[in-house]
């Protein structure tokens, strides 16, 4: 089966809302005592790379579909 780039662009923004719902997760985590402060940072430094990365595929797909449809 063969998926369209949009559909994949799609699947992507859930992706990144999912990173940030990782994100919010980890401030209630350390808030109630189950993260230290320093896995805090450096799973949140991970989960906003992810999402940064995802952010950037998403530009460039959208930037090859307008350039295919011109």
């Amino acid at each position: 089966m063969r998926r369209s780039s949009k559909e994949f662009v799609q699947f992507l923004f859930i992706a990144m809302s999912s990173s940030a719902e990782v994100r919010s997760h980890l401030y209630i985590a350390v808030d109630q005592g189950y993260l230290s402060k320093d896995s805090f940072e450096s799973i949140y430094a991970q989960a906003d790379k992810v999402g940064r990365i995802i952010s950037g595929l998403i530009k460039y797909l959208r930037t090859k579909q307008t350039k295919q449809t011109k």
